[in-house]
């Protein structure tokens, strides 16, 4: 496995990875930095997606080497994503802008479908929800990528942690995402953790695949476990670990409490079905 560290892409983009490595995170934090190109950095504002945490002097970093900041965006509350943004954008003398208002500071909420223009630079929000019920992703059309947040990972599959994460949004927004590359709009996949993915019509497919293969596999668990699936068996607290360690068996036990957030999930959208 080849380690993530970040870097340019292309003439607008440069990812500055967080040092936050961890089972959840993968190599870090990605803050994403994005100027059209144009006039230099002092001039030429930027948009900062996911300013990160306050680790390693990851905000420092931040103040020193992005220049100008027009706007900062959040892809979701999570604090690996949020914590430093308020500090940041007054640093900016800048807004924060994010799908919850709590999270937002001098800006409204943005809102699905909006287009958003910094000194040129163009964006497009897409309402994703599903990883958390506030997470969005943002298309850059000038690249033809999809910013998704912790919507698609780099590496692996995102959890669906229960009761924020919803399956059944989830599936809705990784077709809504399948729909962006069908129609050409999106080609590849720049995640808030791991790597850039360049063939994001393969991974949405994956990711399609691998969830319901999960669910199956649950079902299965349910079955030889002799536990009916009721909606009131979704709300068992000890079922999700019973479950895990049948389906998660050849997973590192280093990961199960991921898992088990994500099983949770799992056993409510099976039994509202």
């Amino acid at each position: 496995m080849t380690p993530w560290s970040g870097g340019r892409y292309g003439d607008r983009a440069e990812c500055l990875l967080a040092p936050n490595p961890g089972v959840m995170t993968l190599d870090g934090t990605n803050t994403w930095v994005l100027r059209e190109p144009g006039a230099g950095p002092d001039q030429q504002r930027a948009v900062v997606i996911d300013p990160g945490p306050i680790e390693g002097g990851h905000l420092d970093r931040l103040v020193e080497e992005t220049g100008a900041v027009g706007l900062v965006l959040l892809t979701h509350h999570h604090f690996d994503h949020s914590e430093v943004a308020v500090a940041f954008a007054e640093a900016k003398g800048c807004a924060v802008r994010a799908f919850d208002p709590a999270y937002c500071l001098g800006a409204e909420p943005v809102a699905d479908g909006e287009l958003l223009d910094v000194d040129g630079l163009a964006l497009r929000v897409v309402e994703t929800p599903g990883h958390t019920a506030d997470s969005i992703s943002l298309v850059l059309p000038a690249q033809k990528a999809l910013l998704s947040g912790d919507m698609v990972l780099g590496r692996g599959t995102t959890v669906v942690a229960h009761p924020d994460g919803q399956l059944a949004p989830y599936f809705a927004s990784i077709e809504k995402m399948r729909a962006l590359v069908a129609a050409g709009e999106v080609e590849s996949i720049w995640p808030a953790h791991g790597p850039v993915l360049e063939d994001a019509g393969a991974v949405l497919d994956h990711y399609l695949v691998h969830r319901r293969e999960r669910l199956a596999q649950v079902e299965t668990a349910l079955r030889e476990l002799g536990e009916p699936l009721t909606p009131e068996l979704a709300e068992d607290d000890a079922l999700p670990r019973r479950v895990v360690e049948v389906v998660y068996a050849d997973v590192d036990e280093s990961v199960w409490f991921a898992a088990e957030l994500s099983v949770r999930a799992q056993l409510a959208y099976l039994a509202s079905r």
